[in-house]
This record gives structure tokens, sequence and C-alpha cells, in this order.
């Protein structure tokens, strides 16, 4: 009798568990262009598709902070946003890593247990976070609601999970480019730029009304004012909607994360079964891509929504107050954090901020290299990229690092692989206060994973070609 292991518990749910066939032949690039493009398509009409049954509710957003980041759309179908399957993928790798779940890679049935482990885990928490949003009152009081309701909008919200799930699998069986988190989150960060910088939507600051995107308003302030001088100066520096400064500076950090993509380190190994040839295996400075701000923007997230939900209920509970303190902003009428571990793990908006607060920044600044350089470290131990397990890949691949033995190639991939995924989340981190400082539109977390995405993109489409592909004939 063979021992007993938790992911066997999976194997009656197997049956019912919603799947995309692996493709049994090799997809043509423009095929898989075309199911990208679908899959693109289908996400953003269900950003758009208000969710039936909901009461109109001007209460805060808990996730006000994170929406552009977990590709959610408030009061849509996309509410939940990629959440589930961020939350379900770094809970599961962790288990693996540290072994509490038993998984074997190298065994078909033992990989299939834990994808569907994880796809299981994902609608579980789907549902968990409907249930959870609809209870907490985010769409009505359930009085006013009724059961009915509350049941629908559950229903809705988990079947959106749903879809997302299944997008995303589909994407990464083969069918199309990437993964279905990456291609989201860079559609949401990119249209949430384009629309701050060119928003022909008026806004109410008290004193005027003026133009939200920051290129509008330029163009406007300059024709419709007689001092042009300080029409520039407010279009660069006004605080109460995007400006030019915040626009130049996500350009910026745009192109600053573009030279840091090219850093690498290239160790020399040759093929032991064919004589003569050899090759490089690129070690970069961003070996865990953009995995470690994804992770921590996940655990920040979660920290938000329930100190927002617990403050909300427990105002004067101290170990509440102790958690997080929140006050709705007068401007955009969304709950800003005050006090508490919450208002030290939010990022300055600005260098001014820096300045009032000098506390708050270098306890954001320790924060964010802390577990940006943790989260890397970690995950290379998790995700199978050690040292250890790049050695045993290059040796099923038949291929070695000439002057130096199989048993030796551990050590010498230690000298860089661990040093490049800490520097390389610290440089993550930095990058990503920098741009918050700077005050960038979409957050300096929003930016980075953008452009690491869209230059994963790049490279995808550039292996395509030089392999022969090509998109238009």
């Amino acid at each position: 009798m063979g021992k007993f292991r938790v992911l066997d518990l999976v194997k009656p749910c197997m049956c019912v568990l919603p799947e995309v066939s692996t493709p049994d032949r090799r997809i043509p690039f423009r095929e898989k262009v075309l199911w990208t493009a679908i899959s693109l398509f289908v996400f953003l009409v269900c950003c758009q598709i208000p969710l039936y049954g909901i009461a109109v509710n001007k209460s805060t957003d808990p996730f006000y902070w994170m929406r552009v980041i977990l590709a959610s759309n408030r009061g849509t179908l996309m509410e939940l946003g990629i959440s589930p399957i961020v939350t379900s993928g770094m809970v599961m790798q962790l288990l693996a890593g540290s072994k509490i779940l038993v998984v074997d890679q190298n065994l078909k049935e033992d990989r299939m247990l834990f994808q569907g482990a994880q796809k299981l885990f994902g609608m579980l928490i789907t549902l968990g976070e409907a249930v959870a949003y609809v209870l907490s009152g985010m769409y009505g009081d359930i009085k006013d609601l009724g059961v009915g309701n509350a049941i629908l909008i559950i229903m809705q919200l988990f079947c959106a999970g749903v879809i997302v799930l299944i997008l995303d699998e589909l994407l990464q069986k083969g069918y199309g480019l990437g993964s279905g988190i990456s291609l989201f989150i860079a559609t949401n960060i990119c249209e949430t730029i384009c629309w701050k910088a060119l928003s022909p939507t008026t806004i109410n600051t008290g004193q005027r009304t003026e133009f939200e995107g920051a290129v509008i308003a330029l163009f406007h302030l300059v024709i419709s004012r007689s001092d042009k001088l300080t029409a520039l100066k407010e279009a660069f520096y006004r605080q109460t909607a995007p400006n030019i400064t915040s626009l130049l500076a996500t350009v910026l950090v745009f192109f600053v994360v573009i030279y840091f993509q090219g850093f690498r380190v290239d160790v020399t190994v040759k093929n032991t079964k064919v004589r003569g040839q050899s090759g490089n295996y690129p070690i970069k400075l961003f070996y865990t891509s953009n995995i470690p701000i994804i992770l921590q923007t996940a655990l920040v997230s979660n920290v938000y929504f329930f100190s927002q939900l617990l403050y909300k209920r427990f105002k004067g509970n101290m170990i509440v107050n102790l958690v997080g303190q929140w006050q709705e902003s007068g401007i955009t009428g969304q709950s800003i954090p005050v006090g508490g571990l919450v208002y030290y793990i939010s990022p300055p908006n600005s260098f001014g901020e820096v300045w009032e607060d000098p506390i708050h920044a270098l306890f954001y600044v320790i924060f964010i290299l802390t577990t940006c350089a943790l989260f890397s470290k970690a995950w290379i131990d998790v995700s199978g990229s050690s040292a250890r397990d790049v050695a045993r890949t290059l040796k099923d691949q038949g291929m070695m690092i000439p002057g130096y033995r199989e048993t030796d190639i551990p050590k010498v991939l230690n000298r860089y692989i661990p040093t490049a995924a800490a520097f390389g989340g610290v440089c993550i981190g930095s990058l990503t206060i920098a741009a918050d400082f700077l005050g960038a539109i979409g957050s300096g977390t929003g930016i980075l994973l953008a452009v690491t995405i869209i230059y994963e993109y790049f490279e995808k489409v550039c292996k395509e070609e030089g392999q022969g592909a090509s998109l238009f004939f």
C-alpha cells in the first residue's frame, strides 16, 4: 500500500475541473497571436460588463490602490481580476517548495495533480473572495440586496473567475503567447496610463473645471489662459489630477527599466554529445523577472483589504488601529491610509511627502527592498530555478560548463544565481520606489510590471521570428 499524500485528495475532483487540452501539434505563430488577441478581447469585454443585481454603492473601494496591478475593474465581472490566480499560485508554490506538498515534477501524473490542485484552490479562493465582497457590503446592504441577488452576484463573480483561469491556462498551454496573468496586467496598466494622459473627461477641482488627461489639460490651459507661464506651471505641477511631470517620470522609468533588462552574465556551456557545439546560458539581473513585485503586491493588497474591513467595523479597537487607520480623501472620495502599519507600507506620492514625513519614507524603502529581495531569493528555491535545478536541466540536455566536473556545476552556478536573484529583487524594489517618489502615473509597481511584461513579449516575438515565423506573411 502506497504512502498517502495530500495531493492525492485532488484525484476525485480532476474529472469535473475545467481544463484546456494540451495541443497535439505545433501552434503556428500567427495562430498564437490570434488566440492571444481573442483572450485579451474576452478579458476587456468582461471588464466593461457591469454586475447584475448590485445596489448603487458609493462606499470606498478597499482595492482602490491595487486595481491597476490586479487587473480588476470595480462593479464589473472582472471585480476580482487576477487576484485568485496569483494567490493560489503563490500558496501552492510555497507549499511545494517547503515540502508540505510532496510533488515529483518528473512524473506526468504528479504534474497534472499539482496543476489540478492549483486550479481547484484558485476556484475556492474565487468563491471565498466573492462571498467576502458581498457580505462586507461592497454592493450594498444584504437586507437591501436580498438573498437572491446576493447569490446571483456571487455566481457572476465565480463564473468570471473561472473564465480568467481558463484564459490563463489556454495561453500557458501553448495556444497563445506568455500567460494570461502577464497579458491582463500589462493591458490594464497601459490602459490606465493612456487614459490619464489623454482622457477628455472633465473634473471639478472646487475652483474650476479641468480636463483629466495630462496632455489634453496642457493644451487646454495654454490656449485658454492669458498668462502662458502660469498655465505651463499648472500643467506640469497640478496636484488635483495627472500632470506632465508625472507623465515624463513614467516615460523615464520605462526607459530605465528597459536599460536594466540588458544586464546579464553569460555562462559558457558545451554539448557533451555533439563535439564542437557550444553556447551561452544567460543569467539576467532580473533573474526572477517581475515575480517579487507581484508577490509583494499580492501581500500588500490582502493587508489593505482586511485592514479596511476591520477598521470599518471595529474603529475603536487598539489592535485594529495599529494595523491601519483610514480616512476618506476629499478629492477622490477613496479611503487613504493615515496611520498604523498600512500607512508605513504605502508609498509617498511625491518628494514633498517624503520631506514632510521622512520616517514613513524610510520605513517604506526598507519594506520594499527587504520584501522584494526575500521573495526573489525564496522564489528560485520553490519554482525550480535554483542553481541545483539549473544544473540538473543542463545535465538532462547533455550540456556542461567547460573546465568543470559535473558535480561542480551547481557550485559554479551558485556564484551567480542567488546573487542575481537577491540583487535583482533589490533593483526592482529600488526602481519601484523611485517611480513612486517621482509620482509616475500608474504607480511604480504598475510601471515596472508593464515594462517587464512588454519586454518579455518582445523577446518571445523575436524568438518566434528567429525560428522563421512571421506575423503577416
